[in-house]
């Protein structure tokens, strides 16, 4: 049973470190990014670069943030920027983005799987199971990211014109905000952090140019349900995460991985706005 638990907050970890670029381009833009999955990939051929160039592993999130944010502040002056109240053209523009991107990949790496090393190995002993440390850690990064990510919000200056944008564009405007330029940094942010997804969850499995299509539809369900609120994308994926973990054990991985598309579609279609105001 302890290897459950650890399982399901574990897994929660990894769906909130997926999920959370996805959250603040949607709470900021309201648009879905549908190239997050490709900055995903992206990140993880940083991870890759760096591990093949024999860097320290610690450097792979920061190269991943630094390629995935100017990436995607590229595409939000080049292509989103445009689609701004048109949320079909974005979905649509930002999935032929991940279609480009994904191209791209695979002119520079090959379509072949490869591998990139954890940094750290074997297993901590808690309550008298080994567990995967390498798991473990996720919990820790998601615990950082929530932590920037709040401080992003309440403590800086970006923070609070973001904070103004969301509540009423027009009005952060008429007080000399520059919703353009927030837009475009938040933008790189989000793709920054999905990239940084992308290095993290790299030593949990393979590397191709198609990794990051298989995360999408659960964190852009998460997101969904979440109402574009940190704290309950939190807490839907633990919840969420947990049944996944559930059904994946005790009835069929397969029906696991459908566990949280479903749920999350049922709970959509009870309340179509999320759960961040329940």
């Amino acid at each position: 049973m302890i290897t459950l638990a650890l399982d399901i907050v574990t897994t929660a970890a990894i769906l909130f470190i997926v999920s959370a670029g996805l959250l603040i381009v949607f709470g900021v833009m309201k648009i879905i990014n549908f190239a997050h999955a490709s900055f995903i990939t992206v990140g993880a051929y940083a991870a890759l670069v760096t591990s093949r160039l024999g860097l320290p592993a610690v450097l792979a999130p920061a190269l991943a943030f630094l390629a995935g944010g100017l990436i995607g502040a590229a595409a939000e002056r080049v292509v989103v920027r445009r689609l701004y109240g048109r949320p079909l053209d974005a979905i649509l523009a930002t999935w032929g983005l991940s279609i480009v991107i994904g191209q791209l990949v695979t002119l520079g790496f090959g379509r072949e799987v490869q591998f990139v090393p954890a940094p750290i190995s074997g297993t901590v002993m808690i309550l008298g199971e080994d567990y995967s440390g390498y798991r473990l850690l996720m919990v820790a990064a998601a615990i950082v990211i929530a932590a920037l990510f709040t401080g992003l919000l309440n403590g800086t200056r970006l923070g609070l014109s973001t904070r103004a944008v969301i509540m009423n564009e027009t009005l952060a405007q008429g007080l000399g905000i520059d919703s353009t330029r927030v837009r475009l940094i938040t933008f790189g942010i989000g793709c920054g952090l999905a990239a940084i997804a992308g290095a993290l969850i790299t030593p949990l499995a393979s590397v191709d140019p198609n990794m990051g299509l298989s995360w999408l539809i659960g964190a852009f369900m998460l997101v969904m349900i979440s109402g574009g609120s940190l704290l309950t994308l939190g807490l839907s994926c633990f919840v969420l995460g947990g049944l996944q973990v559930l059904a994946s054990t005790f009835i069929s991985p397969i029906l696991g991985g459908l566990t949280i598309a479903v749920l999350a579609a049922v709970a959509l279609r009870l309340r179509p706005e999320g759960f961040a105001r329940a």
